[in-house]
Parts: structure tokens; C-alpha cells; sequence
């Protein structure tokens, strides 16, 4: 059993920064992927970016260039670096992991099978 716990969110303003962190407990035995996805009010889930086992990170192309993702291994920890943040990446943030080998990328994220309870991001002046 996977347990995801999210933690940074928060109130900012536009073109400032925020980190996320997505703190993993219990492991997998074949799961290789996990990731953060996003959902504002009245749209579709928004894959971000995603790690895989093997080392391999991708971001979104829509968040290209102001997120970053990273593992911590020493705390088990999914970080996600978001910079000069915009008023329309106001949403409800999502950790994900998945116990099963899949194909790791952004849009997939959203539909792993293990996610956190999310944290709040609002961008606004």
C-alpha cells in the first residue's frame, strides 16, 4: 500500500515561486512511475510532469521552462519547483503513484492509481 501526503501549497503572487512536496511511505513492487497533476475548478485534470524509476523525468510542455520535478531518495520525497507562477495555475495540486509498470509520462499522471489528498495552489495579486 502506497500512502502520498502532499505538502508547500499556498497563496502567491503572480511571477513568484512555490515548492511542492509529495512525501511517499509504503512501496510497490513493480511500480515505476509517479508524478503531479493538477485540476482547477470546472476543468479537466492536467498532467505536470512525471519520474520514473529509471531516472527519467518529463515535463508538461504547457509548464515547460517554470516547473521542475525532482525525487529526494534519501526522504522519499516527490518534490515539484514551480516558478513564475501565473494566475491561471490556481488549482487543486496531486501527487500520484502507480503499482504497476507502465509507460511513465505527464499524461498518465492523473490517472495512476494512488494519489494524495492534494494541496491548494492560488495565484492571485
Amino acid at each position: 500500500q502506497v500512502q502520498l501526503v502532499e505538502l508547500g501549497g499556498g497563496s502567491v503572487e503572480p511571477g513568484e515561486s512555490l515548492k511542492l512536496s509529495c512525501v511517499i511511505t509504503g512501496t510497490t513492487s513493480s511500480g515505476n512511475c509517479m508524478g503531479w497533476f493538477r485540476q482547477a475548478p470546472g476543468k479537466e485534470r492536467e498532467g505536470l510532469a512525471s519520474w520514473d524509476t529509471d531516472g527519467s523525468t518529463y515535463v508538461a510542455d504547457s509548464v515547460k521552462g517554470r516547473f521542475a520535478i525532482s525525487k529526494d531518495g534519501a526522504n522519499n520525497t516527490l518534490n515539484l519547483q514551480l516558478s513564475t507562477l501565473k494566475p491561471e495555475d490556481t488549482a487543486m495540486y496531486y501527487c500520484a503513484a502507480s503499482d504497476l509498470s507502465v509507460i511513465c509520462w505527464p499524461g498518465l499522471i492523473p490517472h495512476l492509481n494512488y494519489r494524495g489528498q492534494g494541496t491548494q495552489v492560488t495565484v492571485a495579486s
